[in-house]
């Protein structure tokens, strides 16, 4: 079998400082720095051999440096598993974010929209690169591994894990929270891909 575990970062400076994250290089905070030591603890009870891919902002690549040195292996980095680019909102207060932003429509296009942020991704983009990102991935023969990444992204993450086409995507929303590990799992018999744990947040205690 093949088990993926999805990590979302811990709680991060732009969560307490009311700013945009995106592509915004936050760090941990103190909290979330404490956190990513028990998520560490977590993974290594499941999956002490696992491999780990990492975003490269600074907030998903710390989560996973205290991850691998708690395996004593190393992270593969990799920018398509990057939080949606807000683009000019990045890093900005969220009022400025809500006062500009438009809504996808109740009907029609909603992967493609223009949420009208000069500069910012389309939840297209965003799904195209993280389906890239697992596609590689899960080329890998490990038996375990663990993907650190962002709320939005993760998202895609497991759309690409249940192999949803991307048109298909525009609706679909999970909730995590900072620091929840999903589990996702690949049978040896029926190759199903299944979602055994959503947003587990019990080792934050």
């Amino acid at each position: 079998m093949r088990t993926l575990y999805v990590v979302t970062h811990p709680e991060a400076t732009h969560h307490v400082d009311g700013l945009v994250g995106g592509w915004h290089d936050s760090d941990l905070t103190s909290h979330g720095s404490a956190q990513a030591a028990r998520i560490a603890e977590a993974v290594a009870a499941r999956a002490p051999q696992a491999e780990i891919y990492s975003s490269d902002l600074l907030r998903t690549r710390r989560t996973a440096e205290v991850i691998a040195a708690r395996l004593g292996t190393v992270v593969v980095l990799d920018s398509d598993l990057r939080e949606k680019s807000f683009g000019e909102a990045g890093g900005r207060p969220q009022s400025w974010l809500d006062e500009r932003f438009v809504p996808p429509p109740e009907f029609g296009e909603r992967m493609r929209h223009d949420e009208g942020l000069p500069g910012a991704e389309t939840k297209w983009d965003l799904a195209v690169r993280v389906y890239a990102a697992v596609e590689r991935i899960l080329k890998s023969d490990a038996p375990d591994q663990v993907i650190v990444t962002h709320g939005m992204a993760a998202t895609f993450v497991l759309a690409a894990w249940i192999e949803m086409p991307l048109e298909s995507a525009g609706r679909l929303a999970f909730c995590f929270s900072p620091g929840g590990i999903t589990t996702l799992r690949e049978d040896d018999r029926f190759h199903n891909h299944a979602i055994v744990a959503l947003d587990d947040v019990a080792h934050l205690g």
